[in-house]
């Protein structure tokens, strides 16, 4: 039997409800009632057509209402607004907006799909701005783009930190606007908890995006041009997006009596039909439930509308569906990271009164050795005992969409995390590793259920510290220099089996390494030594981006002239012609720390002062190394950059401190680094030139003292033949010849250990041994022999490298002396 089925509103849900209405059957009369002009086009792009990235309008239509005529045989009024629901009589009353003409008409069957609109708090003031916009259609995007193209305004602020207002941000920035973003909240994008969205306010900060968090407008004056602040400062300003969230447009609903719910939102049942049977409604404007814990929510995203557009169609042709909730999947580019996030946050978990558990994880997004890899910053969230996932979120310059698509469609699968580690997920070296992300967070996870690991969290460390517990810090010395947990103490993980009895017994412990690996190595070792132990999930590097302070408001008002903060604090006043400059470039992309900062410093040893080096990394952590590296040298930051997930920095020799000011003398206090290199084993002697090129590196001056069986290191593979005696010839047979054949201090294997670590080094983009020691070298390490251990073991100064000193003890602690730091290895 023919059916008559109309449809309030276009766009995502009704026109994906109409169309698969007319693929199920033939014969109903449909018919949809757009408000606007254009019943479907691509929403989600406006931002990026205002920006630029979508070069033309025509491009963010997808259909028009000749197209779905003539296509699916489907009338579409556009322009058209319907005013009233007459339930009783099952009619519908309309009024077209550009005649006035009026009309009504009878249906069997309604879908509700009007939307949500932008909120527009009653501010004093705001309705004689002059300057105000909101973004929820194409008409909002023409007058938006209009107004920048035709008045060049200076100045925006955006007010809300959510998905439009961060997009709008990036677009107007790379139309070359100031940008100074407002939200009374502490941290951006609500659905990211704050550790992760610390990560996207630093992405901002670098781009020049100004940050007002805890912050409100509580007036506009001059016609919009000056914002009163809640914190009492004023903000000038040339135009203002408000994007503090949206509302559902549920009048139609509501003065038609249908049932509300949530925020005043559309209640519906699992078949998405409203308290009238025949009436049902989908997308922003519905009332949802949380797939994973039930509770009534609104999900305002595309995805959600266009499905259940098509399970409304489905359910009205007699097919069995259920729409059983929503997860909240979502996803946002700034700049040169995506951000991203599935099912439930750790702030919803600790308000449901849930129990979980969360882990951190630094994962590269593919093989490290491949070019182009970079970072990931994973957290997952899930049940501690029966390994539930509750969500996740992913923030990275490449590789977080896969990975969070895939940790959505685990949850919707119901799949626990520790099946996550049994997902055969494809591997090439251009697209992921063979452990993928994905398999780490379920390993890592899975560790945390089974109790092999206890972790304290980033937030939980500071007051353990204060409390009078121990935090171990298992990194090599060279990476505290670029920050550590305050009250750590320094064991580096090859030296914590031999150190056990520096650590008191019955106290609480704690260890740290950069992300996470390295401590939970260090806290099965001391687990297994009888130490109750926990390892700081994440790393330092979890703990530092919160530590690093707030990246919001720095209580300074803005007089929007265009000059972003961090150009205002690097950019530094030389006698320097700019015209006259010549930029020395530096790439070191895909080399592993201290990689980078070690080129950097190989580069600025040669440059004059005044001079500027440009240097582009993948690594993100390389930010803050390279920051704290031209602090303590006495090296000037100028600028700090991302883009196409590679940091940019460029650095001025000579010219520490702030931007103009002279470098303190302490600048130039470079404490010395002293090693005794006792060891022969070949991982013990990596290390110890990884420190020892780190710790250069920074400027200090660094001093090795090789005895005994370190001197095999300093050993020629190819030495002169040389008269020795019979125990010198034994001794030499004995003891191996040079670098390659150095053995493992443990898991040597007759000789297929030291293998195994070349070539995982080799894989990993590491330098090999003999690399690290002529960079060693190349920066200025001294390297001493210890002449009467060379005199005990028979050791000639014709068989020692080249460029090598003759010493004894005296040497060593005449260095010693002048050295902050002294290790022995």
């Amino acid at each position: 039997m023919k059916r008559r089925i109309l449809i309030v509103g276009g766009v995502a849900g009704g026109a994906s409800a109409a169309a698969r209405l007319r693929r199920l059957n033939e014969q109903d009369e449909i018919t949809i009632f757009e408000r606007g002009e254009f019943v479907s086009f691509a929403n989600c792009g406006l931002p990026y057509y205002i920006g630029g990235a979508i070069d033309s309008r025509d491009k963010l239509f997808l259909q028009t209402p000749q197209g779905i005529k003539e296509r699916f045989n489907i009338e579409v009024n556009v322009q058209t607004e319907v005013t009233e629901i007459v339930r009783k009589q099952k009619l519908l009353r309309f009024k077209n907006r550009i005649t006035g003409e009026v009309g009504e008409r009878s249906y069997d069957l309604l879908i509700l799909s009007p939307g949500a609109k932008p909120v527009m708090p009653n501010i004093p003031g705001i309705a004689e701005a002059k300057n105000v916009f909101t973004l929820r259609n194409v008409p909002d995007t023409d007058l938006i783009k209009s107004y920048v193209d035709n008045k060049h305004p200076q100045h925006a602020t955006i007010i809300g930190a959510g998905f439009i207002g961060l997009e709008m941000a990036e677009n107007l920035r790379e139309r070359g606007l100031a940008v100074t973003l407002i939200d009374r909240g502490s941290q951006l994008l609500g659905p990211l908890d704050p550790e992760m969205a610390r990560l996207v306010e630093e992405q901002m900060k670098l781009h020049g995006v100004e940050l007002m968090l805890n912050e409100a407008v509580e007036a506009f004056e001059n016609e919009g041009k000056l914002l009163r602040l809640s914190s009492g400062n004023n903000l000038k300003t040339d135009m203002v997006i408000m994007a503090i969230g949206v509302v559902p447009e549920n009048d139609l609903a509501r003065h038609s009596g249908l049932e509300l719910g949530f925020r005043g939102a559309v209640k519906v049942s699992e078949t998405l039909q409203t308290s009238d049977p025949s009436i049902y409604a989908v997308g922003d404007a519905i009332e949802v439930r949380d797939y994973l814990h039930g509770f009534e929510t609104m999900v305002s995203l595309a995805w959600g509308a266009n499905r259940q557009g098509r399970l409304a169609a489905d359910h009205i042709n007699g097919r069995a569906i259920t729409h059983n909730g929503a997860l909240g999947t979502a996803i946002i580019k700034i700049f040169d990271l995506t951000a991203a996030s599935t099912g439930s946050n750790e702030k919803t978990l600790i308000r449901l009164g849930k129990p979980y558990e969360a882990i951190h994880i630094h994962p590269s997004s593919h093989a490290g050795y491949y070019p182009g890899s970079a970072p990931l910053a994973m957290k997952l969230l899930f049940h501690p005992v029966d390994g539930t996932l509750y969500g996740a979120q992913v923030v990275g310059a490449d590789g977080a969409d896969k990975r969070i698509d895939v940790i959505a469609t685990a949850i919707r699968g119901q799949l626990k995390v520790q099946e996550l580690a049994e997902l055969e997920l494809a591997y090439a070296p251009p697209y992921s590793s063979a452990k993928d992300p994905v398999n780490m967070a379920g390993y890592v996870a899975s560790n945390v259920i089974d109790r092999l690991v206890h972790n304290i969290q980033w937030h939980e460390v500071d007051d353990f510290v204060e409390r009078g517990g121990w935090v171990i810090d298992v990194r090599d010395e060279v990476e505290r220099l670029a920050g550590f947990i305050p009250g750590s103490i320094n064991i580096p993980l090859p030296q914590l089996r031999e150190r056990l009895a520096e650590i008191p017994r019955g106290t609480q412990i704690a260890v740290a390494c950069q992300v996470g690996l390295r401590g939970y190595i260090a806290a099965r070792l001391l687990t297994q030594h009888g130490f109750k132990v926990r390892n700081v999930d994440g790393g330092f590097k979890t703990y530092a981006v919160m530590a690093r302070g707030s990246q919001g408001n720095d209580g300074k008002p803005s007089d929007g002239s265009g000059e972003v903060a961090r150009e205002r604090s690097m950019k530094a006043t030389t006698n320097v012609d700019p015209a006259e400059e010549t930029l020395i470039l530096l790439d070191a992309c895909g080399l592993q720390c201290p990689g980078p900062i070690l080129k950097v410093y190989e580069t600025v040893q040669s440059m004059e002062a005044g001079q500027k080096l440009e240097i582009t990394a993948t690594d993100f952590g390389f930010a803050a190394d390279i920051e704290q590296w031209s602090l303590k040298t006495g090296n000037s930051l100028e600028s700090l950059d991302t883009a196409g997930g590679q940091i940019k920095a460029v650095v001025r020799k000579g010219l520490g401190g702030q931007a103009g000011l002279p470098v303190t003398p302490e600048a130039h206090n470079r404490e010395g680094t002293t090693m005794i290199v006792f060891s022969g084993d070949l991982d013990k002697t990596i290390a110890s030139f990884i420190i020892a090129s780190g710790a250069a590196a920074m400027g200090k001056k660094v001093t090795m003292f090789f005895t005994f069986w370190g001197l095999n290191v300093l050993r020629k593979q190819q030495a002169p033949r040389i008269d020795k005696t019979g125990m010198e010839k034994m001794f030499g047979m004995m003891m191996p010849q040079g670098t390659k054949r150095l053995p493992l201090s443990r898991m040597n294997m007759g000789g297929l250990g030291p293998k195994m670590i070349r070539h995982a080094m080799e894989q990993k983009n590491v330098d090999s041994l003999e690399k690290l020691m002529a960079g060693a070298v190349k920066a200025g390490v001294r390297m001493i022999a210890c002449t009467m251990s060379m005199d005990i073991m028979g050791i000639k100064p014709e068989e020692l490298l080249d460029g090598v000193d003759f010493g004894g003890v005296a040497s060593y602690l005449g260095a010693a002396e002048d050295a902050g730091v002294n290790l022995f290895i």
